[in-house]
């Protein structure tokens, strides 16, 4: 396994391409990228990153789940198309256990939820193998997490139709979209 030292010293030429539709935080997130050595290219929707990918195809790429109302997710099949050697995490501030686990089979190599620091990120780069002795939280998920975590599968199963979500589930299609624009609940 690749320490982040390692990684931090090969990166002096490494691309790497910063997907949030978040100005602030991709300006912030890449200027400390930068300062760790990588080349940093940032783009705040799904058609700019795909652009820039096809320009200079990245080593690295950080991806946000929420790009403006479109999922992250859609986007790691084009970048490993491009090059399948792209090692992707995807950050968020809406985890659940649905497009975490949809992440990791489309590709992606990590999944963090915001807020994450550029340690962190570079961190989730290198961790390729699962910890066998990860702690297990004996404590049940609360009712509040539950129904999110339901939520986020529905909505996916949907492929982020809300209409459709909200009939599925027996709810108004406000009451979902009120309930999506929270933050997700803690465990």
């Amino acid at each position: 396994m690749e320490s982040t030292k390692s990684l931090a010293g090969r990166s002096a030429s490494a691309c790497l391409l910063l997907v949030d539709d978040d100005a602030i935080f991709c300006r912030v997130l890449g200027l400390a990228l930068s300062r760790r050595g990588f080349t940093v290219t940032t783009a705040h929707d799904q058609a700019a990153a795909l652009q820039l990918a096809q320009r200079a195809t990245p080593d690295y790429a950080v991806v946000d789940l929420n790009l403006a109302g479109d999922s992250g997710l859609s986007l790691i099949p084009h970048l490993l198309a491009l090059d399948s050697m792209t090692r992707i995490v995807v950050l968020t501030g809406y985890a659940s256990i649905a497009t975490a686990v949809e992440a990791i089979k489309l590709g992606a190599v990590n999944y963090l939820a915001k807020p994450a620091d550029a340690d962190q990120i570079l961190a989730a780069f290198v961790t390729v193998d699962g910890n066998p002795a990860a702690p297990v939280n004996l404590r049940p998920l609360s009712v509040n997490r539950l129904e999110w975590e339901h939520i986020q599968r529905v909505l996916h199963d949907n492929r982020g139709n809300i209409s459709a979500t909200a009939r599925q589930l027996g709810m108004h299609r406000r009451t979902l979209q009120r309930k999506l624009a929270k933050r997700p609940v803690k465990s």
